[in-house]
């Protein structure tokens, strides 16, 4: 969009207020509202921010501002707030990029795919928790009667929340977004959004308006909207599978591959970025799974319902959803992160480890097509099969190790991750947890 189209775009919605948003290192969107008549001020200068009051930006108190420049691209309605419009923007520093800004570090990576003249679509599937509070403010289902053991695909349990799912996707499409499919998934309260694919910038675009649209949306009814991993131990957790295929500068998919002698329709460099995606697994679980609550829903059992539907070992399989890598042929799908994730800095590292992997030609092996749940840790040794970290520490540490990872995406915002995730862990196990008092409180 043009700087003539946007003033046009704004005067013919009759948008008096845009919002200028930028995520933090978390991913959670952070905005200024900035009247419609100053759109060019955020699109030369950008919109000023204190930087050290921004998560993980890497900035002092004495430092210069972050200004957040607008990309017109993104220019959209904020249809459940009538007369604003939002636009995502990139930051920067003394007038260059900063390197601690996750939009900025996936640009970067985009650009070493443009260099093969290639472009990654991504195709997110966000799940999310609908609750309402009880009387002492716990988290139950926003309905009530939403309690079967196996819930995925029920139509009550759809039905009976659709003004909220309504209202979501009536947002999004008014906005261009190609919703095709509304589901409840298997946990109780919990639903699952399709959209189409789109570039990887795109999609990290769209998803944090996702985020916002939806948290928004559900407390305006009264309800919350989550994207915790893991609300509930006895339940599955909110995944974010990531559909992944590279087009070439014809729009030709690259993964793609008829002969391919194992029927999964993947060419030779699916395989080596698959190869990628398994050698840096580890590292990729702090980006992907990036709080303490991720790591309880990467879990093979516990659920009421039978399944987790969540990678614990590090495979890749035909059509397999126990592995962390699922193959719907001819592209991949990419089963590790969860909602809580930057969706800027998990394209980012995806591209890094796939790219290093296609580089060094990296072998993943022959597809596993085992239920892995039933499958004991001794067993998937036998077959090479490691399995992913068990905490947020174990990932850290994983990603602090990785050069290839720190290298692509920048030692400013990995060296500020680790940082800002080691205190969690410590934040975390300082701690005292209602499970803890409950059996050591009498136990001596």
């Amino acid at each position: 969009m043009s700087p003539e189209e946007a003033v046009k775009f704004l005067q013919d919605n009759e948008i008096r207020y845009i919002l200028a948003q930028f995520v933090d290192i978390h991913g959670v969107a952070k905005t200024k509202s900035v009247p419609a008549g100053c759109l060019m001020d955020i699109v030369e200068k950008g919109a000023g921010f204190a930087g050290f009051a921004i998560s993980g930006m890497g900035m002092q108190p004495q430092g210069p501002d972050y200004m957040a420049r607008a990309d017109l691209a993104t220019l959209s309605l904020v249809p459940w707030q009538p007369g604003y419009a939002r636009v995502a923007c990139s930051g920067y520093v003394n007038n260059a990029p900063h390197p601690y800004d996750s939009r900025v570090v996936l640009i970067r990576q985009l650009k070493r795919l443009q260099e093969k003249r290639w472009t990654l679509n991504s195709g997110l599937e966000p799940e999310f928790s609908l609750f309402k509070r009880g009387e002492r403010g716990e988290l139950l289902p926003a309905d009530y009667s939403d309690t079967l053991a196996k819930p995925c695909y029920d139509y009550k349990g759809l039905s009976r929340v659709r003004e909220f799912l309504e209202q979501l996707c009536e947002s999004l499409m008014t906005v261009g977004f190609d919703v095709y499919q509304i589901d409840h998934e298997d946990a109780n309260g919990q639903f699952e959004i399709n959209y189409a694919y789109s570039d990887a910038l795109t999609s990290a675009d769209r998803f944090t308006f996702v985020r916002m649209a939806a948290g928004e949306i559900a407390y305006d009814l009264g309800l919350v909207c989550s994207f915790m991993p893991k609300p509930f131990a006895d339940k599955p957790g909110n995944g974010m599978h990531f559909h992944l295929s590279i087009a070439d500068e014809h729009g030709r998919n690259v993964f793609g591959d008829d002969s391919d002698p194992q029927n999964l329709g993947l060419s030779r460099t699916a395989y080596h970025f698959i190869g990628g995606l398994l050698h840096h697994a580890k590292a990729l679980c702090a980006f992907a799974a990036p709080t303490v609550n991720s790591y309880k829903r990467l879990v093979s059992g516990g659920s009421n319902s039978g399944a987790t539907w969540a990678p614990v070992f590090i495979a890749y399989g035909d059509n397999n959803r126990s592995a962390m890598v699922r193959i719907p042929y001819g592209r991949l799908e990419f089963r590790l992160p969860d909602t809580s994730a930057n969706p800027y800095l998990v394209h980012a590292a995806i591209i890094a480890a796939g790219l290093d992997g296609v580089q060094r030609e990296i072998d993943p092996g022959k597809a596993c097509n085992l239920n892995l749940y039933q499958l004991t840790g001794e067993q998937c040794r036998e077959q090479g099969i490691d399995k992913l970290p068990e905490n947020l520490k174990e990932a850290i540490d994983a990603l602090s190790d990785d050069t290839v990872l720190r290298e692509a995406l920048g030692n400013e915002i990995v060296d500020e991750f680790i940082q800002v995730k080691r205190q969690e862990w410590h934040e975390y196990h300082r701690h005292v947890s209602e499970w803890e008092s409950r059996r050591y409180s009498e136990m001596f």
